[in-house]
């Protein structure tokens, strides 16, 4: 809430957690102008959400993951992480749960003042989404030739 009244024309899209009690702890979260809490998505739409997104905040492995292939700066709230990759790349940071930290740093990647971005041309440390065809390949017993050069994608499609 805090970074939705500081960064008014900042749009902020909250994932919500099915467990009532987590639920109850965004009560007049959701009626600021600028903030939208969703029911959890599907994978399609949570991709479409992560591409679209100027930073993406996430306590979720599997975010952690995705999220470099778009080239989406990560704060990760989490005091440690078990996906070490992305903060050694430099496109994730380790924040922990502390409010003045996850605003402070937020903040500056909202205003465009943090070092924390994805270099021009680096690859995602987790792979660059083409497992699935890689492994069709070798099931198949052909040599692996990736499709298309085009943007990395994520998923099988």
């Amino acid at each position: 809430a805090r970074l939705a009244r500081t960064h008014p024309s900042s749009r902020f899209v909250h994932i919500t957690h099915p467990n009532p009690n987590v639920r109850a702890a965004l009560k007049g979260y959701g009626d600021l102008p600028n903030v939208e809490l969703v029911e959890p998505l599907d994978y399609r739409s949570l991709v479409s959400l992560m591409r679209r997104a100027r930073v993406i905040l996430t306590d979720s492995g599997g975010i952690q993951e995705e999220a470099p292939t778009f080239g989406k700066p990560v704060l990760v709230l989490r005091n440690k992480t078990e996906r070490p990759e992305g903060i050694e790349a430099g496109i994730a940071r380790l924040v922990g749960t502390d409010e003045e930290k996850i605003f402070g740093e937020a903040s500056r990647v909202l205003a465009g003042r943090s070092d924390l971005r994805r270099p021009a041309g680096a690859v995602n440390p987790y792979g660059d989404g083409r497992a699935a065809e890689r492994i069709a390949a070798a099931l198949a017993g052909l040599p692996y030739e990736p499709f298309e050069a085009a943007a990395p994608r994520v998923g099988v499609v």
